[in-house]
């Protein structure tokens, strides 16, 4: 694999100076270094002296003669070197018909690029070129650090969220910018011109195998990751990642150093001024992202949620909704419990929502007790489904549920099996359809109860609770039999029925328990 280095963005290469027209007319040849050519050339020095490193600092490219080349050419190219010259330009034809064996076996040793040029050229042409290029090349660098401050400053300053400040990284660099905490968990990824699936694939064994810089940005391990720190009071908190562009693309520049580090730095910020931690968010957004099938790939959703330690591949999903008061502990312990088999999320109205993943058909139904007994409350179940596409119909079915079970009530797992008709008429308590049956069928018995004072409406809720078996209904509702039938027949005479009717006695059963329905208190937290 291909050694990826961070190179100055703001400097000329050895390699673009020899593609220069000027370096061109002097049919240049490389004849050592020639894997060193990317070394950035910070000045253009002409010299024929014996000892010329005492001239140089370090990164000149060398244009020379050989007129002043010293007997001993091995340690002039060991000084030369040490001084950590970009590269050496000899001109044949003047001193050298061709470059002398030593100085080329020295250069080789040395990894120093040495180019011999076949034909005369002005050395002041060259020096007049490249340090127009590298000047050039220097504004360019001030001008895009301005931007990257002023881009960044700005997302900062409006209190830009997590995901907008990564993807401005990707955006502004073209590269995938990945989002991990120290769980190796990829929290956001701004793909850039890659795909989510080629950037998030075994996101943490490769992760893993990464390490971590041992300065604050560097190119670090087998995949050539641009890493750099993210901090959160003091203490590391995760990492930025970027990641290498196609083979054509591997080099990282000092610009993408800049954005990797100042996007750190306008994460942390960010941190401090919002409330919602970024793994919340990040599964929250993930748990929405199948729920509401708000993505382009169902691959890159699997992929997205793997990166996020809950492997989908191979695994059963069932949604699940519960409602607690306090919902910041109970999703904490959620998460805790839940760790590495489930998503959970805050989804507003609807209460806390999970996407279990687990593998035996069934597992659903102790991870689903761990989760009410820890709520201390109703849970409510949807369908078992083998594949992130089917998630949204067990979301459907277990906000049904949820809006069949009444909330009050011990700690229980509700599925659709449960729903009968007090639960079927509860979740259509706000249908003005049933309210205005129920009105229909029973207004004049609640009139009556309320102008003398009576309570007739228990007495029909226990008859027909006992489908009609007086002795049942009398011992219900603690009253001796012939107090029971006056009670009836004055109710017969109320409604104007016949209580000795099946069909009478089943539309008052279902208007009953359309009135019980919409007497019931509204879940909490729910509209």
């Amino acid at each position: 694999m291909q050694v990826v280095r961070v190179s100055d963005g703001g400097t000329v290469t050895v390699a673009e100076v020899l593609a220069l027209p000027v370096l061109v007319r002097g049919l240049p040849k490389v004849l050592a270094g020639q894997d060193r050519l990317d070394r950035p050339v910070r000045w253009v020095h002409v010299t024929e002296w014996e000892h010329p490193a005492s001239a140089l600092r370090g990164g000149e490219l060398v244009l020379t003669t050989g007129f002043g080349f010293p007997n001993r050419l091995e340690e002039w190219a060991a000084e030369f070197a040490d001084i950590g010259a970009a590269a050496l330009v000899l001109e044949l034809g003047r001193r050298f018909q061709e470059a002398p064996y030593e100085l080329v076996a020295a250069c080789r040793a040395r990894g120093v690029p040495l180019i011999v040029l076949q034909r005369g050229i002005k050395f002041v042409d060259v020096t007049q070129e490249v340090h127009a290029m590298i000047l050039t090349g220097q504004v360019r660098t001030l001008r895009a650090a301005q931007h990257v401050h002023d881009t960044f400053t700005a997302l900062s300053l409006r209190g830009a969220g997590a995901d907008e400040v990564v993807r401005a990284a990707a955006t502004m660099t073209g590269r995938a910018v990945v989002l991990e905490n120290l769980a190796h968990q990829a929290l956001i990824c701004a793909p850039g011109e890659a795909m989510v699936e080629d950037a998030l694939n075994r996101w943490e064994e490769r992760s893993r195998a990464t390490p971590s810089p041992t300065e604050r940005t560097e190119v670090c391990g087998q995949e050539g990751w641009l890493v750099t720190s993210v901090e959160f009071r003091g203490q590391r908190w995760g990492r930025l990642a970027m990641l290498p562009g196609c083979t054509a693309e591997q080099r990282f520049h000092t610009d993408h150093v800049m954005v990797l580090e100042r996007a750190a730095i306008a994460l942390t910020l960010s941190r401090l001024t919002h409330e919602t931690r970024w793994e919340e968010q990040a599964q929250r957004d993930a748990l929405l992202d199948v729920l509401e099938q708000r993505h382009l790939s169902w691959r890159d959703t699997r992929t997205k949620i793997t990166a996020l330690g809950v492997p989908t591949h191979g695994r059963r999903l069932a949604v699940v909704l519960v409602c607690a008061a306090d919902r910041d502990a109970l999703l904490d312990k959620l998460r805790a419990r839940l760790e590495g088999s489930a998503l959970v999320g805050d989804l507003g109205e609807r209460g806390i929502g999970l996407l279990l993943a687990y593998r035996e058909p069934g597992g659903w139904r102790p991870l689903a007790t761990d989760i009410s007994e820890l709520a201390g409350a109703p849970v409510y179940v949807g369908a078992e489904v083998g594949e992130l596409s089917e998630v949204a119909r067990s979301a459907a079915e277990a906000e049904q549920v949820a809006d069949a079970v009444p909330p009050v009530g011990p700690a229980a797992v509700h599925t659709i099996a449960d729903i009968g008709l007090p639960q079927l008429f509860y979740s259509l308590r706000d249908d003005p359809r049933i309210q205005a049956y129920a009105e229909r069928q029973l207004s004049a018995l609640l009139a009556h109860d309320q102008d003398h004072g009576t309570d007739l409406l228990t007495t029909l809720r226990h008859y027909l609770a006992s489908a009609g078996n007086k002795s049942i209904a009398a011992r219900r509702s603690h009253l001796s039999r012939q107090a029971l039938y006056q009670r009836l027949h004055l109710i017969e005479d109320i409604l104007r029925a016949d209580l000795e009717s099946g069909d009478c006695r089943a539309q008052l059963h279902v208007a009953i328990a359309a009135l019980d329905a919409q007497r019931s208190r509204h879940r909490p937290g729910r509209a």
